[in-house]
């Protein structure tokens, strides 16, 4: 069969209208599947927001349950989640806000939690009120003999003292004055490394007038007995006697109050501690001290730092930095190294006590501080962290203690 050559050349082939027609074909299933996916996907979606609903509501009340029992501390703002008077509400049915409550809610309630553990909040100032130093409290009697004009004072016991000496415990014993005579005072014994001590010791003012006894103020002073320096404070009690019954003999309990002797503004020493395992020694650089307690007559100090490193209540080696004259804020910057084998850093205690010199009398002590295991809350605090980073000099402010 003969085909005209111009006319096939005008007419389509067979393979480009296969072609075409295949195309036509896969667009049109393509188009019918993606309004079948976006139709489902509405009704899915819609049955999904309605299984939320159902969910979220319990949620939503439990949360605001919860959010009532937090009690916020005072100056806290509480985040309100009810809906405020005159605001529209949408109720779109695609865009419900139910769900979104309880995490609201969630929110809300960690966040009152984050409130009342912020700074300044009640739970912590109770806190720090509960971590005040506790210097105990002592148990005594006192009465007056009107027939033999003697005025009997009794110290019965003590509970509860702070420790003193870096072993842990101390060696209390008791001063007694009638105020505003200090000349004349009586003592009990020491109780060697006792913090609750028994004495029910005795004492007796005898030939003393009733008319005197009642102007006077009736002073117990607690201190801790030491051997190497001056004793050290722990509290005080003090009841002017005019408003006791002494027709007989009275018993108290009174909790020691700080020693007004000034123990609590001698001021603040800083020094860093470097613990180097390899080579059994501990570096102590006293840095600088600040605000120290005038000792001398003219409202100064000759400040310098003694740093004693004991072992098992033995003193090993003595080092000192020299002397800054008249000076409060004095700066230092002295290292000292210490060979602390590793298995005995845990019976060693540090002592650094900063002393005024002086020239014609004995140096005074303006205040000591006692790094080890068994020290006070700040001591240990800073002994951990020398011995947790290792070869690195950690620095730490302290304040002296009488």
């Amino acid at each position: 069969m003969y085909l005209d050559p111009e006319a096939a050349k005008g007419a389509p082939s067979r393979d480009v209208l296969l072609v075409s027609a295949i195309i036509t074909i896969s667009l049109s299933v393509t188009i019918v599947l993606c309004g079948i996916c976006q139709w489902c996907q509405r009704k899915l979606g819609k049955r999904y927001k309605n299984s939320l609903e159902t969910v979220g509501t319990p949620d939503s009340s439990r949360g605001r349950s919860e959010k009532k029992a937090i009690k916020l501390p005072s100056g806290g703002k509480a985040v309100n989640t009810a809906p405020v008077p005159g605001q529209t509400q949408h109720e779109d049915p695609d865009h419900k806000t139910e769900p979104r409550s309880s995490v609201s809610d969630l929110v809300n309630s960690l966040t009152s939690e984050m409130l009342m553990l912020s700074p300044g909040s009640e739970d912590d100032e109770g806190h720090d009120s509960a971590s005040r130093e506790n210097l105990g409290r002592i148990q005594f009697s006192v009465g007056y003999n009107f027939q033999e004009s003697t005025l009997t004072v009794k110290i019965l016991k003590a509970q509860e003292l702070p420790a003193k000496d870096f072993s842990g415990t101390s060696d209390p014993f008791v001063k007694i004055y009638l105020l505003p005579d200090k000349k004349n005072k009586l003592e009990t014994k020491v109780k060697r490394k006792n913090l609750n001590p028994h004495w029910n010791e005795t004492f007796l003012f005898e030939g003393f007038p009733y008319e005197k006894v009642v102007q006077r103020v009736l002073y117990l002073q607690v201190l801790d007995y030491d051997r190497f320096s001056r004793n050290d404070p722990i509290g005080e009690v003090s009841i002017p006697l005019n408003k006791v019954d002494l027709t007989q003999m009275q018993t108290f309990w009174k909790e020691l109050k700080p020693c007004s002797d000034g123990s609590g503004s001698r001021g603040e020493l800083l020094l860093s501690l470097c613990y180097n395992p390899s080579a059994n020694s501990i570096v102590v650089n006293i840095i600088k001290a600040r605000n120290l307690k005038a000792m001398d007559i003219g409202g100064t100090s000759d400040p310098y730092v003694k740093v004693w490193l004991m072992y098992k209540d033995k003193r090993v080696e003595k080092k000192k930095t020299v002397v800054m004259k008249r000076c409060l804020n004095p700066v230092f910057n002295e290292s000292f190294i210490f060979d602390i084998p590793t298995e005995k850093l845990r019976e060693t205690t540090i002592i650094i006590t900063v002393m005024d010199k002086d020239r014609l009398s004995r140096n005074d002590v303006i205040g000591k501080i006692y790094l080890s295991w068994k020290s006070g809350p700040g001591e240990v605090k800073h002994w951990k962290d020398m011995i947790s980073h290792p070869r690195q000099a950690v620095a730490q402010w302290h304040q002296l203690k009488a």
